[in-house]
């Protein structure tokens, strides 16, 4: 049977699917589709597939979304493909569509995350609109975990079967790839030493683009406020170590950019180290204690469920994906979201109360391990593949 991964540009194939698509290629025949780049040429090269380079805009673009969907619409009716499975918004959209007129049997999506809660007025009613279109044309839908779900719910995005595919994540997590024992003890003591990072010195990490809907604002004003402020000592009476920020992303100015005061504080303050996008995060995870992701909004979150795996507790804020691989107190610690106050004394917590630091330290890597292993994940798809094709 022919499988085609669909969506809008090559980097979501790429970096969200790494290693599934060559997995699933033992058992359908997978051609990956999206926007030309050399993340397409990799996933051709690394998971062995077919590609099908096709462009696909990814802001609403009426005259390229039609050329797009009538080029979909012909490669679909010339392949005759048995499955095909979205997984980025305009994708979705665009392909359901032409498989529905191509007569594609089988139309799948899953929801990474959503984008409309998070938007007000027409644009936000246009976005409902384009959800529930996708839906229509779609034969099978998937949130990414239980929060997308109730959001599709609450807004009446579609009334079919909403199945989220083992316990949430489109990918899993590899479990051998991110594990501390892949990391040497002179690879870290190296990394700490380039960065400045002294022996004694407690980091939280956030890994991610650094934009405002990342809640970067609030965690650089957290982190200024913890350092200036006289912490408790921690539970074994010893004084409390000096804190570090480790900022692993990219800067993005173009698209909601920090504010002016955070930039000036990220610039110059030598306990904050920005390193920009990082191919291997392993490293940074390896020479941290903590991670923090005070996100406004999430799918299902990769960082999240890379630093657990890496035996790093995290602090996370009370939305979709983060609740759900976070539990309040025993792998990590849950904030409100857009709360400075409230991160703060998270961030406090984490380095004063050695005790506490501990059990979720402990338990952060078990937890991975037994609902997110990439194994677990692929076989679940694999089962409904099957099931949705009998």
């Amino acid at each position: 049977m022919k499988l085609f991964r669909i969506s809008t540009v090559p980097i979501s194939l790429n970096i969200l699917l790494k290693g599934q698509l060559k997995y699933l290629n033992q058992f359908y025949e997978v051609t990956a589709i999206s926007g030309a780049g050399k993340d397409l040429d990799e996933v051709r090269e690394r998971e062995e597939v077919k590609i099908h380079p096709l462009k696909i805009a990814r802001p609403i673009s009426p005259f390229q979304d039609v050329v797009s969907l009538w080029k979909l619409y012909r490669y679909f009716k010339k392949e005759k493909p048995h499955i095909i499975h979205s997984i980025t918004p305009k994708a979705g959209l665009l392909s359901m569509i032409a498989g529905k007129m191509a007569g594609v049997p089988v139309r799948m999506h899953t929801f990474k995350g959503l984008i409309f809660p998070h938007k007000e007025g027409h644009f936000q009613t246009l976005l409902i609109w384009m959800d529930r279109t996708l839906c229509y044309f779609a034969t099978h839908v998937y949130p990414e975990g239980r929060g997308v779900r109730e959001d599709l719910l609450r807004y009446r995005i579609t009334d079919k079967p909403l199945t989220i595919i083992a316990n949430g994540n489109v990918n899993g997590t590899d479990t051998a790839h991110f594990s501390s024992s892949q990391i040497t003890d002179p690879q870290g003591e190296a990394l700490r030493a380039a960065l400045g990072i002294l022996p004694g010195d407690f980091v939280f990490v956030f890994v991610g683009r650094l934009v405002t809907d990342k809640g970067i604002n609030e965690l650089v004003t957290a982190f200024k406020n913890l350092a200036s402020t006289p912490v408790r000592h921690r539970t074994s009476h010893t004084p409390h170590p000096a804190t570090k920020l480790l900022l692993v992303g990219p800067m993005e100015h173009e698209l909601d950019a920090l504010h002016p005061e955070t930039l000036t504080e990220i610039q110059g303050n030598p306990d904050i180290i920005s390193v920009g996008f990082q191919p291997d995060v392993r490293p940074y995870f390896a020479i941290s204690h903590a991670l923090v992701l005070p996100s406004y909004r999430e799918g299902f979150p990769n960082a999240v469920l890379q630093a657990g795996a890496m035996e790093l507790p995290a602090i996370v804020t009370d939305i979709n994906g983060c609740n759900e691989i976070i539990t309040e107190g025993e792998n990590g610690l849950i904030i409100p979201v857009k709360d400075a106050a409230a991160l703060q004394q998270a961030m406090e917590k984490m380095v004063s109360d050695t005790e506490a630091y501990e059990i979720m330290k402990a338990k952060a890597r078990p937890l991975i391990e037994s609902r997110y292993r990439q194994e677990v994940v692929w076989k679940a798809l694999l089962e409904e593949y099957r099931r949705v094709t009998e």
